[in-house]
């Protein structure tokens, strides 16, 4: 029963149904403030919708332990300047479906949420495309963000919005396969 239950969600997942998923409690590391970091203004953005800009969008791919696929569009921070900035100051992803942050090699750090308005699911995968773990992070506007630890060696994360790692198919078992392609609605929203 439980499995086909798992079954059903991942298979709705793939047809953009918003599917929650049950993501561990994750021990956070306090920070202090850095002296430029005043966290004024940071959440302020009023009414108007912001977007990641500067980023290109990526296809990916990610197969459930079943065998299932969902096809993926996802900004790639893969600089280390794209991956300091990741979704900070956004309220929504626009045409993608989250996050990609590349690394080029394995290797374990810390995320943080700073100047980050939307509440992020966050799902690690290895050098070889398998799933390491996932977990939840909230906002923060303020001066001193907790710090979120990463499993060691990976070398992609994703981040979308929270709940949403199962409707994406980013659960434990599945793999991801990244590529250097642009993704079909990256291409549509460019040729429009």
């Amino acid at each position: 029963m439980w499995r086909l239950l798992a079954v059903l969600v991942l298979a709705a997942g793939c047809a953009d149904v918003d599917a929650p998923v049950a993501v561990p409690p994750r021990s956070v590391t306090p920070t202090a403030p850095h002296s430029a970091d005043t966290g004024a203004d940071a959440g302020d953005v009023g009414d108007a919708t912001v977007i990641p800009v500067g980023f290109d969008s990526v296809a990916a791919t990610a197969t459930a332990p079943d065998g299932s696929t969902c096809e993926l569009c996802l900004w790639l921070a893969d600089t280390p300047d794209q991956r300091s900035r990741g979704l900070m100051g956004v309220n929504a992803l626009g045409p993608a479906d989250g996050m990609a942050f590349r690394y080029p090699a394995p290797h374990a750090t810390y995320f943080w949420m700073k100047n980050t308005l939307l509440a992020l699911s966050i799902a690690f995968y290895g050098a070889d495309g398998a799933f390491l773990d996932a977990f939840d992070m909230e906002p923060c506007v303020t001066p001193s963000c907790p710090r979120y630890p990463t499993p060691a060696d990976f070398v992609v994360a994703v981040e979308t919005t929270s709940g949403g790692l199962a409707a994406l198919g980013l659960v434990p078992g599945s793999r991801l396969e990244l590529s250097d392609l642009p993704c079909g609605r990256d291409a549509a929203d460019r040729a429009g």
